[in-house]
């Protein structure tokens, strides 16, 4: 037994140890991040909202519509790397509505760019005589090689004047096994002539062809800028918007208030914590104390999790934290309290605890299994902030049971093996 208990403590510390040393603020990069994720409430960012436009869209396939576009919008802030932009569906005077934040993002207008450009790509070639041109591309017609074709899009950079590369960013396409063959043709029929690459029905480039392309990769050129190559990449590998969509507010959100309010967080759940210690050292003497070293342990290996899921921090994602110690230190109760009633039968102090443990355990297991079934569904019909109280508190009453079971009791257990810990777990 003592054997298997200090092995047990061993892992513990090595567990405590790892996780301090993610949470340091200065210490080394595990997996690349080396801080929490925080949402737009707390380090600002960008917060858009636009209408869709459905009035050529049927009444019964309208929610379908706006979940496109939510699609959409979503596939491209994921390209851009945004953490944990809140996407969702609303209604303002009556017409359908997505709001968009993004934490992080303080350049709204390539915010805007990204998100509400419509990024539809067809390819024309020339009208022959008395054929009736394109409104898009002046003596063009369409020529049914789109988007949709498409398999991938990708910045390069083409060859600068003296031919060498590393000139002007370009956006190469590789087009689906149709796509490639519907290029074949266009460019088969339309040697020495010019192909036009229109984008939301705008001449981007109209490049000769020079020969018959078989291998379904083409070239977008024109005046890019990086961020404006990379941008429009994104748009034609997250897909055409479904409807037009028109932004009616934009807004950046300082991220001023976001540290004001970690820092009453933080102050709010530090006094709480100290003041639940020192009740429990109180009321419980050393019993007490271990529970508190618990505590730490719990909210080291808390915030360890919470920066290598990661969990994006949001003010309500701190409440869900913060009541998870209430319920970490709430199984303690029920365990200490198990443990006095062992002690006045008459038994010894481990088999007190053991048998506290025991009787408390079907409380503490019921109570904490029912919080976790109502986070699930919260996190899974719920939306932003919701979904952040309810993540947070989920990986919380979780770690709180590792740290009621496992740690508070190997340590009180190691604990009885000597006579003055006998003493100190003395209720």
């Amino acid at each position: 037994m003592r054997t298997r208990l200090w092995i047990l403590i061993g892992i513990i510390i090595l567990l405590v140890a790892g996780a301090a040393v993610v949470d340091w603020p200065s210490g080394p990069s595990i997996l690349g991040r080396e801080k929490l994720r925080l949402g737009l409430d707390l380090q600002g960012g960008s917060h858009l909202v636009y209408t869709a436009d459905l009035s050529k869209i049927e009444d019964k396939d309208k929610n379908q519509a706006v979940s496109s576009v939510i699609e959409v919008i979503r596939r491209r802030i994921d390209a851009l790397g945004v953490s944990e932009p809140i996407i969702q569906q609303t209604k303002i005077s009556g017409e359908d509505a997505v709001i968009v934040e993004l934490p992080g993002v303080t350049d709204i207008e390539q915010a805007k760019n990204l998100v509400g450009k419509t990024a539809q790509l067809e390819f024309y070639e020339q009208a022959a005589e008395g054929e009736e041109p394109s409104a898009a591309a002046s003596g063009f017609k369409p020529t049914g090689l789109n988007g949709s074709h498409l398999t991938k899009a990708e910045v390069q950079f083409g060859g600068d004047s003296s031919g060498q590369y590393g000139g002007s960013p370009e956006i190469s396409l590789s087009f689906t096994s149709d796509g490639a063959k519907l290029f074949k043709e266009i460019t088969s029929r339309n040697i020495s002539k010019p192909v036009a690459i229109v984008l939301d029905n705008e001449v981007i480039s109209a490049p000769t062809v020079q020969s018959v392309i078989e291998n379904g990769q083409a070239v977008i050129t024109g005046k890019f800028t990086i961020q404006e190559a990379k941008d429009l990449s994104i748009q034609l590998n997250a897909g055409a918007l479904p409807v037009p969509i028109n932004l009616v507010e934009e807004r950046t959100v300082g991220a001023t208030l976001g540290n004001e309010s970690i820092k009453r967080s933080l102050m709010a759940g530090l006094i709480g914590a100290v003041l639940v210690a020192l009740f429990m050292i109180i009321y419980y003497r050393y019993l007490g104390l271990v529970a508190a070293v618990a505590l730490l342990f719990y909210s080291l290996i808390a915030l360890a999790i919470f920066k290598l899921v990661p969990v994006t921090m949001t003010l309500a994602g701190v409440a869900g934290f913060i009541l998870s110690i209430g319920m970490a230190v709430d199984a303690n109760i029920l365990i200490f309290e198990r443990t006095k009633e062992e002690e006045r039968e008459g038994k010894d102090e481990l088999n007190s605890i053991k048998e506290g443990f025991s009787r408390a355990w079907p409380s503490i297991r019921d109570s904490n299994v029912s919080t976790i079934i109502t986070c699930i569904i919260l996190f899974w019909f719920g939306t932003g902030l919701v979904r952040g109280f309810a993540l947070t508190l989920g990986i919380g009453v979780l770690i709180s049971m590792f740290s009621a079971i496992t740690v508070t009791r190997t340590i009180l257990e190691l604990l009885t093996l000597t006579k003055l810990g006998k003493k100190m777990v003395k209720v």
